[in-house]
């Protein structure tokens, strides 16, 4: 084994970098074996996305962790909510996902959790990375095993996401499900299979099913403009109810309307805080700062209470664990559930809907157009800006007088009572992503999306 060697590979929450050197097996044999030794770990589940690389990068993983004297439960090709969820099933000391998600083809890395599918602390993740740096391990009395669990984790996480809903309300409605070539086909295929036993008819239109290491159609980011067209192309071509796209672990998906219009994710998360607090009215529901006066305004009209946090899904597990809310959201397609161990997932969001139009009999376009006049949004937009803090003090500086509240949570949020920004300050990039709102008018939202722009461009 090679002496001490900085990984930076580590980012602020997860692991992942270009694997472009010869480093990368002996990389991931001691994030594996780092992990079990800092969670003192029996078990860990590991699961990998459908990457060229995961595979191999996974069976690292696993010698790492065997070596550490703790036990393996393999899930193989598997979404990173499938890991949360065999986690909790297993009762394990925590569990690991080999995926880079939606970077680019030349990118890998891991999502870890410890027991309980609990995110990491600051400390837990400085820790696993000193120790895999140090590359000094401790040599226990036993070598673990590798443990083929995959049939029985698969049909447990089916079940827990099948629980969110009423499968006797679905009803055949045609649904396009571009599964981006990545992780979630198989588990489509599963669903559909478990919907059928129970004498459910099923409509779907499947869109780059197939997992594909090779992603011929790009890898699998809908949040991109230019990758939401085949999604589209196909809701119009067989005139759909509605589409869904997932990313390549599936831990967030992406809803468009029956005309193939991709839906904003802020009000997603406003149409399902709804819906959560019809099951149980008083909950709390914890969102993001960044867009929120349509969420805010769901929850008080149906009795419930809001909870902000952080944007990240760290900060969105602590919020929710803390407040004990039943469901959690960011704009940014990642939704969380207090019964799916306050993790996130890309499955239960368009099964909820899938259930919601079913039984009320309308279109997702109509559900969310009178939301989106009364509350028209930006979405997100990305400025690169290489003093960051210093664009955030300016404007800051610049819009004082006139605001009628600040909140500095997260990044820099005035409101003008009938509008208002969040400007955040990428963890990763040289970026600031603004976001604005208003309520219900769409010129001032153009008038203000336009000069802050040049505010931005002109620092």
């Amino acid at each position: 084994m090679n002496s001490k060697r900085v990984l930076s590979c580590f980012k602020s929450y997860d692991v992942r970098c270009k694997l472009c050197d010869e480093y990368k097996s002996e990389r991931a044999y001691r994030i594996g074996r780092a992990t079990a030794e800092k969670l003192k770990a029996k078990t860990l589940v590991l699961g990998f996305d459908a990457r060229k690389t995961s595979a191999d990068l996974a069976q690292s993983v696993a010698l790492g962790i065997c070596d550490a004297g703790a036990d393996v439960i393999e899930l193989g090709l598997a979404g990173t909510e499938e890991m949360y969820a065999a986690v909790s099933k297993f009762n394990t000391s925590g569990g690991i996902e080999v995926t880079a998600s939606h970077n680019p083809i030349d990118y890998n890395g891991m999502k870890i959790v410890k027991h309980g599918s609990q995110p990491l602390s600051v400390n837990e993740f400085a820790s696993i990375q000193h120790i895999a740096e140090a590359n000094k391990f401790n040599f226990p009395q036993r070598t673990g095993l590798v443990i083929n669990r995959k049939s029985e984790a698969r049909e447990s996480y089916i079940e827990k996401i099948m629980a969110f809903i009423n499968s006797k309300n679905l009803k055949p409605l045609k649904i396009v499900i571009n599964s981006g070539n990545g992780a979630a086909g198989p588990i489509i295929d599963a669903l559909n299979n478990k919907l059928e036993e129970k004498g459910l008819k099923t409509n779907f239109i499947y869109v780059h099913h197939e997992p594909n290491p090779l992603f011929p159609n790009g890898i699998p980011n809908p949040l991109l403009e230019e990758n939401r067209f085949s999604t589209a192309e196909a809701i119009i071509k067989e005139k759909a109810d509605f589409g869904v796209a997932f990313d390549g672990d599936f831990d967030r998906c992406f809803l468009f309307d029956h005309l193939g219009n991709f839906i904003p994710g802020e009000y997603l998360v406003g149409l399902l805080a709804g819906v959560f607090l019809k099951k149980e009215k008083g909950a709390t529901i914890v969102h993001d700062p960044r867009i929120i006066w349509n969420t805010k305004d769901i929850i008080n009209n149906c009795e419930g209470h809001a909870f902000e946090s952080k944007t990240g899904h760290a900060y969105v597990k602590a919020a929710m664990r803390l407040s004990g809310a039943i469901y959690g959201g960011e704009m940014s397609a990642h939704h969380y559930f207090r019964d799916f161990a306050f993790c996130d997932s890309g499955m239960i969001p368009w099964l909820l809907v899938w259930e919601l139009l079913s039984s009320k009999n309308q279109k997702l376009k109509n559900l969310i157009a009178d939301r989106k006049f009364s509350f028209p949004s930006s979405g997100e937009i990305n400025f690169t800006v290489h003093e960051a803090s210093k664009c955030l003090q300016r404007i800051k500086k610049f819009y004082l007088a006139n605001a009628h509240s600040i909140n500095e949570l997260d990044g820099l949020s005035m409101s003008f009572g009938t509008w208002r920004f969040n400007l955040r300050q990428s963890n990763t990039e040289p970026l600031v992503r603004l976001n604005i709102e208003t309520k219900g008018n769409k010129a001032l939202l153009v008038e203000k999306t336009e000069e802050l722009r040049k505010f931005i461009l002109n620092f």
